[in-house]
């Protein structure tokens, strides 16, 4: 593997890191609709708003979100829409590996 292969798996390492977690792909399903406040997301996930924010930083830091201050709330946007077919992709292996498990059975 050359250096620039590392490279590229690695930056590609980071933004499914930053996806793998179930409050971090509810954020994602939720700016898919429209941008949102930070104060707008909290209720949906049942945390405080620091955590929430933790959430969404780590998803800004991927590049997969984007935000804008007005006044002393902070909004988010998706700002990689492609990652929503990536996660139809995943739902498509996940029945499927429903189906061959009942099959199984």
């Amino acid at each position: 593997m050359t250096a620039e292969q590392q490279r590229k798996l690695t930056a590609r390492a980071a933004v499914l890191k930053a996806l793998a977690h179930p409050t971090r792909l509810w954020l994602l399903e939720q700016l898919q609709q429209q941008e949102h406040c930070v104060c707008d997301l909290t209720d949906g996930v049942n945390a405080d708003i620091s955590t929430v924010s933790k959430h969404l930083s780590v998803l800004k830091q991927a590049g997969i979100v984007r935000s804008r201050r007005d006044g002393k709330q902070i909004y988010y946007r998706l700002e990689t829409p492609c990652l929503l077919k990536m996660l139809s992709c995943v739902e498509s292996v996940i029945e499927k590996n429903a189906k061959n498990h009942a099959e199984l059975v």
